[in-house]
């Protein structure tokens, strides 16, 4: 192995993995922590035998490091050392390390909570902060802590703030290494940051640091296009140079082989200037490389909840982004970063770019969870946990597709659509398309979830048309066309969407209905991309979001879209793929949620009671038809239906109104008294005109709704003996034998449930019993760290059957916590140990 400074502390990191197994490790580039620390830990004793998983950020670095880390062993890779990415798998009976992209290892958890046979899990370049890896280590500490205590997990990263990383996992040791990074000296070239300049600043950049340094070059920039676009300047500018340069570009959709032709050494030795994304950051080494060229942008996704679209910006590059690629020129000897900014501006530059998370569609993550079986993303770890707005959104979005259930479930279709490798959207569409139409459907999911097939071209001739795409494609197949890049680009389509059709012929879900049109189709996957023209070349969605099409586009002056993909710019969304739909087909859609309103209405638009006769679709009017204003009783009507379209929840409605709720109807259901009203959510949102409506004299909006008294409202409902009777026999609380005051959380058909720390009833012989003593609550035993060990209505079977063998557990796990041999002579406590007196 070759001696790297990450060697040096690999005794300590086996150590501390053995004793805690949690540990970070926190190493610069160039100290080796990628490829030799999980072939040094290979032989631990506490492993045991068993594998490691190596976490990358992207496909290429998997690719790379178990290429590398074979090699290092003499081997080919898919023997001792493997990999896992999507639509690719080199592994065999031998594979004991297998490095996997997040999204792999997210979804073996899935199917295996346990990871049977890992006994390492290794997070490399932590730092990136992926939405992916953030979910993968959540769902792993979770696995670790219920279901797998001899699992290691190894969080290693340059830049990241480590003793954060380590607070998350129970304050796990840090170890630190140092670096054989070689210096690198950076120039600064003082250029004003311009985003509508990057690829003349870049050459301008390059062509200094030619002339000046010796090497080959790796230069960054935040896009393709920007690539593109700089390499085209630089041919231009190098025609008459001796040597020409080789001009390499390298970013993760490109063909293997013109990747490998970026990465490895020109065979005829020419000098080569590589032009990469942020792919190139870390966990790459690019031999020969000892300049880099920094354009100062970087290309980040920020979803935005409100109009539920993606919006691309190009921003400044982070400080720490910075130092990652500075450190690319100094991974070989000494190099040299030509930065284009100024130093003053560099100071100024954000620390780190924000997590993925932080501002991602949460939709693939929120099903996810849900196929974990969380409802809410707070009981799992995060460093950052998901944006509140962002997560009801996507919960929204979910329940809308059909995938969740209105108490956050998961339906049965919801699970056939975790099982999917692809957003929900997508999925949603692929199982809801009818059996003659799954080619069309795999195609559909293939061209929009890989780069469009005409993305290469200069011009915008073609247009957004998804039909003219899957022609395109269907040409291909049929060797009508071999053009360079639309042929490869179709190829990856074609492999995409094979993957796709295998993997719908063994889900035996499957819907039975007509074949649909291309738009109902695509409508089926994004209803709320459905849009309305409003002028030529604009147009209104779903939502309220406006959008449009380039002024010549083919598409532009359709009545009617759906745009599965467009960017949602600053005042208005662009369109990128669309495809027409008619208004009949609209109104045919299998879901359609067309409103036919004649009188005073609710204006969800406006969020108030407006007089209109519409044919309404969302935000979109079909026909209008202004009505003069209504009587008092027909406004009361609209603003009822007002609340019935939004729901309940727009209500003012506040946990203690829920809990009263939860009582109420728990003990009408004990006492078979038809006298006591439903005050069930169902019962509530089918006769809001029954209880609501008296209440709604001079309110005519949603904000107004927010005067409401909801409490005084429901309590209205029950007569004064009512009241006083919930009081008695369905408590709030009940006091357990340590003095504490327990809450009991009530279900319709379940019996009240006491959750409490089992030291807490020491003492206590029989099962709490309310309801004039009729009804035996249920009791959920915690442990000291509030986790359920046991459910139980028979506490004193428990005592007398159970509490021995959980006794042994819980000593073993709370060695410092109060144990005693007879828990019902013991003193119960809420404290690690009784009060000594």
């Amino acid at each position: 192995m070759p001696d790297l400074p990450v060697k040096q502390v690999i005794p300590r990191l086996s150590g501390a993995l053995k004793e805690h197994c949690r540990a970070v490790l926190s190493a610069p580039p160039g100290s080796g922590k990628t490829t030799l620390v999980p072939l040094e830990l290979l032989q631990a004793p506490w492993l045991d035998g068993a594998g490691i998983l190596l976490l990358e950020p992207r496909r290429l670095a998997t690719r790379a490091a178990a290429g590398r880390m074979a090699s290092l062993l003499g081997e080919s890779v898919g023997e001792q050392v493997g990999y896992t990415i999507r639509m690719e798998r080199k592994v065999s009976s031998k594979t004991r390390i297998e490095v996997v992209t997040e999204g792999i290892l997210t979804r073996r958890l899935q199917q295996d909570p346990e990871l049977k046979g890992i006994g390492l899990v290794i997070f490399d370049e932590f730092h990136e902060r992926n939405l992916h890896s953030d979910l993968a280590l959540a769902l792993s500490l979770d696995a670790q802590q219920g279901l797998r205590d001899d699992l290691r997990l190894l969080v290693m990263s340059a830049t990241l703030d480590q003793q954060r990383v380590s607070r998350l996992m129970d304050s796990a040791p840090v170890i630190e290494a140092d670096s054989r990074q070689y210096p690198v000296v950076c120039h600064y070239l003082g250029l004003s940051p311009d985003k509508r300049r990057i690829a003349e600043q870049v050459v301008q950049a390059v062509v200094e640091a030619w002339q000046k340094e010796l090497g080959d070059l790796l230069v960054f920039l935040p896009g393709i296009g920007e690539i593109k676009a700089t390499q085209k300047l630089l041919h231009s500018r190098f025609t008459e140079a001796c040597p020409v340069p080789l001009i390499c570009p390298l970013y993760g959709d490109l063909p293997k082989q013109d990747q490998q032709r970026a990465i490895l050494p020109d065979h005829q030795k020419r000098r080569r200037i590589v032009l990469t994304t942020a792919i190139a950051e870390t966990s790459l080494t690019i031999e020969g490389v000892g300049v880099v060229v920094d354009c100062g942008w970087s290309r980040q996704p920020r979803f935005l909840p409100g109009v539920g679209l993606t919006r691309l910006e190009t921003v400044p590059v982070s400080r720490a982004a910075a130092r990652q690629r500075s450190g690319r020129a100094g991974r070989m000897g000494p190099g040299v970063c030509y930065r284009v900014w100024s130093e003053s501006i560099h100071a100024q530059l954000p620390a780190h770019h924000p997590a993925e998370i932080t501002q991602a569609d949460l939709a693939p993550l929120a099903l996810q969870l849900a196929t974990w079986g969380v409802a809410d993303p707070d009981q799992l770890r995060w460093l950052d946990a998901p944006p509140q707005g962002a997560y009801a959104q996507a919960i929204d979005l979910l329940k809308r597709l059909g995938a969740l259930d209105q108490q956050h479930r998961l339906t049965l279709l919801g699970r056939h659509m975790s099982a999917l490798p692809i957003h929900p959207r997508l999925a949603h569409m692929m199982l809801n398309g009818s059996v003659e139409q799954r080619q069309l459907v795999c195609d559909l999911c293939a061209l929009l979830s890989e780069k469009d097939i005409f993305s290469g071209q200069t011009s915008e001739s073609q247009g957004c048309d998804m039909e003219l795409r899957l022609r395109q494609l269907r040409a291909w197949r049929n060797h009508e066309t071999r053009e360079g890049f639309i042929a490869t680009a179709c190829q990856q389509v074609d492999r995409v969407s094979k993957e796709w059709f295998r993997r719908l012929q063994s889900i035996t879900y499957q819907v039975k209905g007509e074949a649909l049109s291309l738009g109902q189709l695509l409508a089926l996957a994004f209803p709320d991309r459905i849009a309305q023209r409003t002028d030529h070349s604009r147009y209104r969605l779903v939502s309220g979001r406006a959008a449009r099409l380039t002024p010549s586009d083919p598409l532009a002056g359709d009545a009617y879209l759906v745009a599965p993909q467009l960017d949602a710019g600053q005042n208005e969304g662009r369109i990128r793929l669309a495809v027409g739909i008619g208004i009949a087909e609209i109104r045919s859609l299998p879901e359609s949620s067309i409103e036919q309103i004649e009188t005073i209405s609710w204006d969800k638009k406006r969020q108030r009671v407006t007089a209109f006769q519409e044919e309404r679709l969302g935000a979109l009017i079909l026909t209008s038809k202004p009505l003069s204003n209504g009587n008092p009783q027909a406004v009361q009507a609209a603003m009822l239906e007002g609340v019935q379209s939004m729901g309940l929840e727009v209500l003012p409605w506040k946990k203690p109104i829920r809990q009263w709720q939860g009582r109420v109807c728990w003990l009408a259901q004990q006492l078979h008294d038809p006298s006591w009203p439903d005050v069930s959510d169902l019962w509530l949102a089918e006769h809001t005109e029954q209880w609501l409506a008296p209440w709604l004299e001079n309110i005519n909006s949603r904000e107004q709704l927010q005067k409401l008294d909801l409490m005084a409202i429901l309590l209205s409902m029950l007569s004064w003996d009512q009241q006083q009777c919930l009081k008695r026999l369905a408590p709030t609380h009940l006091q357990v034998p340590s003095g504490s005051k327990i809450p009991l959380r009530y279900s319709t058909d379940k019996a009240p449930v006491l959750a409490v720390r089992l030291q807490e009833l020491f003492g206590l012989s029989e099962t709490p019993r309310i309801c004039r003593g009729r009804v035996p609550v249920t009791i959920h035993l915690l442990s000291p760290a509030q986790r359920p060990i046991q459910v139980t209505n028979d506490l004193a079977g428990f005592w007398k059957r159970t509490y021995s063998e959980v006794k042994k557990e819980l000593k073993g796990r709370y060695p410092k916590h109060f144990w005693p041999d007879d828990p019902l002579l013991a003193e119960a406590t809420h404290r690690v140990r009784p009060n000594r007196r």
